[in-house]
């Protein structure tokens, strides 16, 4: 296979797996799209997004549009000939103009079993649904939100819940290789698109800072079904927003739990304005 032109769009360190994938095999894109720099730390300091760190590390052009409408913005998209598109957790709506404009297409990498869980948390609505099977899916994009025929879809089964940034691992890795296989043979003509059952479709929402809050006494933990529902909203909130509650007017994050017997078991917390300690210390001193 002749080298192909690809532009690639993604931000978060989940999209770098996928690059990584991508090197490996040979398919390292000519340009990569991501986010604009943004304030983040205490400084406020602007942040490049990971895929770009990526991309400057192998001297690749990158481009940081704030929309992808504004044809000025995407112009050297537009003007140029680019064999393929490939979407991994980018972030910003692409118009069909855009999607259509590569020879082959616009792929997506979609960390779920489509048309189940369309829309912009999957994996974490997978964790706190605690789905036994979820899995990847590679989609030949349109315009309307995860809703693309399908080209390869690869299951994992998950016998325990695993925290969110472990299945983001997972997946994206998965994904990697899964795209990297569908793209030889889609430039080949060997995969026929397949329209999803869309009467099959769910849709998961954007997960906000306000969900991460759980009502909870610290000298009373939950038992039973409330323990389980708690643990899974630790593993899914893992890293980002993250799970926490409210004690003495002071936010504590959890960091780490487990049921042991049929009892939640806080193992390691950050209390507001503090290191990380273990729970059991947090309990002597509240």
């Amino acid at each position: 296979m002749k080298p192909l032109r690809i532009v690639f769009f993604g931000s978060p360190e989940i999209s770098v797996t996928v690059l990584d994938a991508m090197e490996r095999e040979g398919l390292k894109p000519s340009l990569i799209v991501t986010n604009p720099d943004r304030p983040q730390g205490r400084g406020l300091s602007l942040t490049p997004t990971p895929v770009k760190l990526w991309a400057e590390a192998r001297s690749i052009d990158v481009l940081q549009p704030k929309s992808l409408q504004n044809n000025d913005e995407i112009l050297l998209l537009t003007s140029q000939k680019w064999d393929l598109f490939v979407v991994v957790a980018y972030g910003l709506i692409m118009p069909k103009s855009l999607i259509d404009t590569p020879k082959h297409g616009t792929l997506n990498v979609h960390p779920s079993l489509l048309p189940k869980l369309r829309g912009a948390s999957p994996i974490r609505t997978s964790i706190l649904g605690n789905y036994v099977d979820t899995g990847v899916t590679i989609m030949l994009m349109d315009e309307k939100m995860d809703h693309g025929p399908i080209l390869a879809q690869e299951k994992v089964s998950m016998t325990v819940p695993l925290r969110g940034s472990e299945l983001d691992r997972a997946l994206a890795e998965q994904g990697g290789t899964l795209l990297c296989k569908t793209i030889e043979k889609w430039i080949a003509g060997e995969i026929i698109p397949q329209e999803q059952n869309h009467n099959e479709a769910t849709f998961c929402k954007k997960i906000t800072k306000e969900e991460a809050l759980l009502e909870l006494n610290p000298h009373s933990l939950p038992v039973g079904k409330d323990a389980h529902d708690v643990l899974l909203k630790v593993y899914a909130y893992d890293k980002w927003p993250g799970a926490f509650f409210f004690h003495a007017n002071k936010r504590i994050k959890i960091i780490e739990a487990e049921i042991v017997g049929d009892k939640l078991q806080i193992n390691k917390v950050v209390p507001e304005g503090k290191k990380e300690i273990a729970f059991t210390d947090f309990l002597k001193h509240s």
